[in-house]
């Protein structure tokens, strides 16, 4: 079967990549340290590869049983895959849009989230390709090993998500783990994801407060007009809510934002 002609088994063999080396680039470390061991650890064993009795080479499973354990390990992917690229800051970011506007479900939340999710798409693009090109291709094309496609797809994701984080996040949880000075293109992902995760988090909320600025000031000046012209019981949001979504048309705020999350990545 040609990938090129099915190119979402090519996706679904890279978000089963991204899970497998969640669960085995822990174990990358240890298995280096241990190579004068007799005996393999089962936390050891990658899902699809097995491990023949008599010390015989390690062989890859038949193609339909891969198919079953990537399918498998889709049910927990997706929501490992969210926190691993730009979709956390491009939601959160939308919704302070929505928050600042007064409205309450106004774009609706399925909205929100399938723009978000066609951003990802279009920013993290790069990184899928360079993934495709030298991970799963070579993978498919029998040219490297199991282990090998997965060190190379964890670098170009390590990569991404060092670029986008604060250091002063990734070393919190270097201390916490209690890990040596290590180079960053050495740091196990069970360290780089959560350092990522907080940078994405305070860069959301500063493009957040960013957004809250103008609708504010409209707020307190309708506020302070209404007062002064003695209309106490007319609600100041009943004035301003129109004049925030006028304003946001007039200055193209869609475009503006959707410009600035995407920049706020190179």
């Amino acid at each position: 079967m040609n990938s090129r002609q099915h190119p979402w088994l090519r996706w679904l063999a890279f978000m089963g990549l991204l899970l497998w080396l969640l669960l085995a680039g822990g174990e990358a470390a240890a298995q280096t340290t241990a190579t004068n061991s007799t005996s393999i650890s089962p936390a050891s064993v990658l899902p699809f590869r097995v491990t023949i009795d008599g010390g015989q080479a390690a062989e890859d499973l038949d193609p339909a049983i891969k198919v079953l354990a990537i399918i498998t390990l889709l049910a927990v992917a997706p929501s490992i895959i969210l926190m691993m690229t730009c979709f956390t800051r491009i939601v959160i970011v939308l919704s302070f849009v929505r928050s600042a506007l007064s409205l309450q479900s106004t774009p609706s939340n399925q909205i929100i989230i399938g723009l978000s999710l066609f951003l990802t798409f279009f920013i993290m693009a790069p990184v899928w390709e360079r993934i495709d090109r030298d991970a799963i291709q070579p993978y498919n094309a029998k040219q490297i090993t199991a282990r090998q496609a997965v060190d190379q797809a964890a670098g170009h994701l390590r990569a991404f998500m060092l670029k986008q984080s604060r250091p002063k996040d990734v070393e919190l949880f270097v201390e916490l783990a209690k890990m040596p000075p290590t180079p960053p293109e050495q740091l196990p992902m069970k360290v780089v994801i959560p350092g990522f995760i907080l940078s994405e988090l305070r860069t959301a909320f500063q493009m957040g407060f960013l957004l809250f600025v103008p609708f504010i000031l409209i707020d307190l000046v309708v506020a302070t007009v209404l007062m002064s012209m003695g209309m106490i019981m007319m609600p100041p949001m009943t004035v301003s809510l129109p004049l925030k979504i006028l304003l946001f048309v007039l200055v193209d705020g869609w475009s503006l934002v959707t410009r600035s999350l995407i920049l706020s990545f190179t």
